[in-house]
């Protein structure tokens, strides 16, 4: 529950002017909202946000002509992430992302001044990142790292402030507590995997879009894996709904995407994902100072079901996301709404 725009602005600094005003229309713009204001609740994951733009296909990420030269020369440093493709026989694309984003989380007593040990902290985690992925017609691989700050410096609490004033709601009234301040530092990986009825945009059709991979960092650390299964008009030529979570950007929408033809398209979406965690610093506290914690759970299931629409250049995507109890004493699940909104130019 907070302002989006010094985070528009921060992404908008980091694309060349040349790609903000483009006269072609390759790169793909994503926005993401997530909050718990949709299943009227005000709890636990209360508002996640976040901005990100994936680059046209190139055929590589140091010499693509169509990347500015700062990105190229950025891409150098980390060129021991590159995803690798998995097909030798299939044409092969790949795609550059670029991500800003904030994550708050309180306990449930929102009129509590003192801390509650048996609920899970006040935090916030400010970060941008940079993303990698390699793509042939059915498989993606992608390759995220993820870098900010966890803490007073992440501006949850000024984020959420400015909302609730806005709205007219009461403060949250705990902040004082949360975790200390952090550096983070998140890689992660996934695959996805697409198994199609009928080609994209001919007409009615179904596909199933499984994925794997996992987190390393002092944020996260975690595997999982699900899939997502979708239904519906003219379906979209990419890899399934584009998820808040890390490494859940999409690719650019191939050849087949209503998107690229002007076309209009409509489906529905069921989405599972389950995480074996290892480390949550939300949960967990501060990794090298003293602050508060409670004891998580390991094993972690998300339910998503919700409409998707392609219309010309834009996407636009609704869930609802019930998640399973985190920690140990969580009196029930959580659920909230997940909004995406993607326009390619």
């Amino acid at each position: 529950m907070h302002r989006p725009l010094p985070l528009a602005l921060l992404l908008a600094a980091l694309l060349p002017p040349g790609l903000q005003a483009a006269e072609n229309p390759p790169w793909t713009y994503n926005f993401y909202l997530e909050n718990d204001l949709f299943s009227e609740t005000d709890r636990h994951y209360t508002n996640g946000i976040r901005f990100s733009a994936v680059s046209p296909d190139i055929d590589n990420y140091l010499y693509d002509p169509r990347l500015p030269r700062w990105v190229r020369r950025v891409n150098d440093w980390f060129e021991p992430l590159y995803p690798v493709p998995e097909s030798r026989t299939d044409e092969v694309h790949r795609n550059i992302v670029l991500t800003a984003g904030q994550l708050i989380f309180t306990p449930e007593d929102i009129d509590r001044t003192t801390l509650d040990p048996d609920d899970r902290p006040y935090a916030a985690w400010l970060y941008g990142g940079v993303g990698y992925h390699a793509k042939t017609r059915e498989k993606l691989n992608s390759v995220e790292l993820n870098f900010g700050v966890v803490g007073p410096a992440a501006l949850g609490q000024e984020a959420q402030d400015f909302i609730h004033e806005l709205r007219g709601f009461d403060k949250f009234q705990g902040w004082d507590h949360q975790l200390k301040n952090e550096p983070g530092l998140q890689l992660v990986y996934e695959h996805k995997r697409r198994i199609r009825e009928l080609p994209p945009g001919t007409g009615w059709g179904a596909d199933l879009i499984w994925h794997d991979g996992g987190s390393l960092g002092n944020v996260a650390t975690y595997l999982n894996a699900g899939a997502e299964l979708r239904a519906g008009w003219r379906l979209p030529d990419d890899f399934g709904t584009s998820a808040l979570r890390p490494g859940g950007d999409n690719s650019a929408p191939g050849r087949g995407d209503p998107r690229m033809h002007g076309g209009l398209g409509i489906h529905g979406f069921l989405s599972l994902d389950g995480r074996w965690v290892l480390r949550n610093i939300f949960l967990d506290g501060n990794t090298w100072r003293d602050s508060h914690s409670v004891d998580k759970e390991p094993l972690v299931g998300e339910a998503a079901y919700g409409i998707s629409a392609v219309y010309k250049r834009w996407k636009v995507s609704f869930a609802q996301v019930h998640r399973s109890r985190e920690f140990e004493g969580q009196p029930k699940s959580n659920s909230y709404g997940s909004l995406s909104v993607s326009y390619s130019h």
